[in-house]
């Protein structure tokens, strides 16, 4: 289950005028906060008080007797062989990493693309990382392969320690399948690294200890040459150690040898500096802060924007894509000529844009319903579009696309149709499925419905729901509500096979709100809920809850509700705000001391998402819903799964413990679960992430069945 979705990575009221009666001394302040000790990431005392936690939870979940079939399902589904093998585009072959039973931290492996879309492809093993792992003692995560431009066959692989955002990066030759002996390397960090080009790299780190912005971010973009002691390495561009975010190289390049070279700064989390590379030099550009590189076709460099941005004499909308010319850049990086690629009409959206030698492939969503368009440049600068003829009514996913021909792979999905990869020929409009996921359960007794509701503030509020053909309307039906709500991601539903043996099967229902602060509709739908607006998210999805109410099709004695990372926040939100709604609520990964989050882990990146305790009106909007604080005495909470992993480095677990010690406190009831490893998600394998949905599935049966 455990949908923590994209989370916060570089690119994720009700005030009521009561006293808060609170065990201990109220909210989170310096003063006040009983359970600051738990913050502290790894001491003696915390690693006692976590597995102790664990042990009561798993105690009592692990025992249940739903716990022992949920294993096994989820566990047999995560390793099933005949899971779709994901493409990447390498070289002239497509790459995949693959995580199985037998291969725990798993194998990155290669075919040939004719090849892959054969019914049984012939892999070839190029890095194990389970013997890495072994050979050096590490419990090694992959976190993708980034290769050269021109010799493509040496790449900089990233290996996370037990999930963490922090990696160590080396070079490793595909063509040897060895790493290359004094090689690039770079010991553990949060980096970011580009190719320049096959001997040169642009590095972002933590150069000298405390480099970094307060949440915890290199701000400093060095060259780094093939041969040269890291030390020596050339200063390019500096940010600011008071960044919300930091400061990162960004390389575009194309099939006719243009290559753009970029450093990308970033004051807030929505907010960019952009500044080219010319002759070593960065030459600052004049594109709107509130936008985002997405790709190059020849010399045309493609940006999404944020928000309208008029530029010669012309006004783009907010969520549209662009096109800038690359030389026309480097030589007026003050005045830049801007064509448009892609505009959304009414309740459009951009999602994404993968590249090809010539094309821009464009995924939208049209009232949260997937589309493709292959968006064509012209001899005189403008764009044609022509759409994708792929399957109504589902979900669109960009899979990848290779930038040296025309092929791509786009998937597409729904609650009941498995995931099937279709090439597109974007030279051609030539469209082939070529590969389908198997069919996990017996879709036939289902039906998807797209319903939609009235928030507070008399907001149109969709939602999707999964349920039983013959459902009644009698408010029996146990309900889950998902959703995330946050930093424009956009939540839409897709097949997932565990969720269809264990919870539809047995008689479940599933929703997707797709409240405000997404980006299901664009840039506005996220900022509606930006900041002290953000009730408006927490508003729309109570509105959810009590049209399912309203309905019939569930009550709050079979109604739960489940979300991760921002989304753990909405849950947090929800059950201090409406504990009368919810018999189940799945914290996942959570934030939940508002007070204190810009203070945690990666949380003062994230100022731009929820404000400042450091504004005051954002100070007072903070106090007043951050669920840590606003657990009162009195109020009979539903019993909630609040659940972390000790290596997220993004979020922290600081969250969840500190929540579970107050409600400990209290007296009330709750399950804790800190997995050991797995960053900022369910776990660092498929068996550890079988192990939590496993547990959180087990606890929904005991709460709503």
């Amino acid at each position: 289950m455990a949908r923590v979705g994209i989370g916060f990575g570089w690119r994720v009221a009700i005030i009521a005028a009561v006293a808060i009666v609170v065990v201990g001394c109220g909210g989170s302040g310096a003063s006040g906060d009983q359970f600051r000790w738990l913050e502290e990431l790894d001491s003696p005392r915390v690693q006692s008080w976590v597995a102790d936690e664990n042990a009561k939870t798993l105690g009592v979940l692990e025992k249940d007797p739903h716990y022992a079939d949920n294993l096994a399902q989820a566990t047999t589904l995560a390793n099933a062989p005949d899971r779709l093998p994901v493409p990447e585009f390498r070289d002239g072959a497509i790459g995949n990493f693959w995580q199985d039973g037998e291969h725990k931290r798993g194998i990155w492996r290669e075919t040939g693309i004719a090849d892959y879309e054969a019914p049984q492809p012939q892999w070839k093993t190029v890095l194990d990382l389970d013997a890495l792992a072994a050979a050096e003692g590490r419990n090694w995560v992959w976190e993708g392969m980034n290769c050269a431009p021109d010799r493509g066959t040496r790449c900089l692989v990233n290996l996370s320690e037990g999930g963490e955002d922090a990696v160590t990066v080396r070079e490793f030759d595909r063509g040897t399948g060895q790493f290359v002996p004094g090689g690039f390397d770079l010991e553990r960090g949060k980096q970011y690294v580009s190719w320049a080009d096959d001997d040169t790299l642009l590095v972002s780190r933590e150069w000298l200890p405390g480099e970094k912005t307060a949440s915890g971010y290199p701000y400093i973009v060095k060259t780094w040459h093939r041969g040269q002691p890291l030390q020596e390495a050339t200063e390019v561009l500096r940010g600011d150690p008071a960044d919300g975010l930091g400061t990162a190289p960004m390389v575009l390049d194309s099939d006719n040898g243009h290559r753009v070279s970029m450093v990308v700064r970033r004051p807030s989390f929505f907010e960019a500096q952009f500044n080219l590379i010319v002759d070593g030099k960065p030459v600052r550009l004049a594109l709107p802060p509130k936008s985002e590189l997405e790709g190059m076709i020849g010399n045309r460099v493609l940006v999404a924007l944020r928000d309208d941005w008029t530029v010669g004499g012309a006004t783009f909308q907010s969520g549209s894509l662009i096109s800038l010319d690359a030389d026309d850049l480097a030589k007026h990086p003050d005045n830049p000529h801007a064509t448009v690629v892609y505009v959304p009409g009414p309740q459009e959206a951009f999602q994404s844009v993968m590249t090809t030698r010539g094309h821009a492939v464009v995924t939208s969503l049209y009232d949260v319903k997937g589309r493709a368009t292959v968006y064509t440049p012209q001899p005189d600068g403008t764009w044609t579009g022509a759409p994708v003829p792929l399957p109504d009514n589902a979900t669109v996913y960009a899979v990848d696309a290779d930038s040296r021909g025309e092929n791509a792979y786009l998937s597409v999905t729904s609650p009941l149709t498995p995931s099937t990869l279709w090439s597109l020929n974007a030279a051609d409009g030539r469209l082939v499925p070529v590969k389908s996921a198997p069919a996990r359960f017996d879709s036939s007794r289902f039906v998807v419905e797209q319903l939609k509701t009235a928030s507070a503030d008399g907001t149109k509020v969709p939602y999707f729901i999964v349920h039983a053909a013959d459902m009644k309307y009698d408010g029996t039906t146990p309900t889950i509500v998902y959703a995330y709500g946050g930093f424009g991601s956009s939540s839409t539903p897709g097949y997932n096979g565990l969720l269809g043996k264990s919870w539809l099967e047995k008689g479940g229902a599933y929703v997707i709100a797709n409240i405000r602060g997404g980006g299901e509709y664009g840039p506005a739908w996220h900022d509606a809920a930006l900041k002290t607006k953000r009730q408006k998210a927490f508003d729309d999805f109570t509105a959810v809850a009590d049209d399912l109410i309203a309905r019939g099709i569930t009550t709050p004695r079979h109604l739960g509700i489940q979300g991760g990372s921002n989304g753990g926040l909405l849950m947090g939100v929800e059950f201090t705000q409406h504990p009368e709604l919810w018999s189940a609520v799945d914290i996942q990964v959570p934030l939940l001391d508002m007070e204190r989050y810009e203070q945690i882990a990666a949380g003062a990146s994230w100022v731009g998402e929820y404000g400042s305790m450091a504004v005051p009106d954002e100070r007072a909007f903070l106090e007043s819903i951050s669920p840590y604080a606003h657990l009162k005495s009195g109020v009979k909470y539903p019993e909630p799964f609040v659940w972390t992993t000790s290596k997220d480095d993004r979020v922290g677990p600081q969250h969840a413990r500190k929540f579970a010690a107050r409600l400990s406190a209290r007296g009330d009831p709750y399950f804790f679960y800190e997995a050991t490893q797995g960053g900022h998600g369910a776990g660092a394998n498929n068996d550890e992430k079988a192990h939590t949905n496993a547990l959180e599935y087990t606890y929904f049966m005991r709460q709503l069945m």
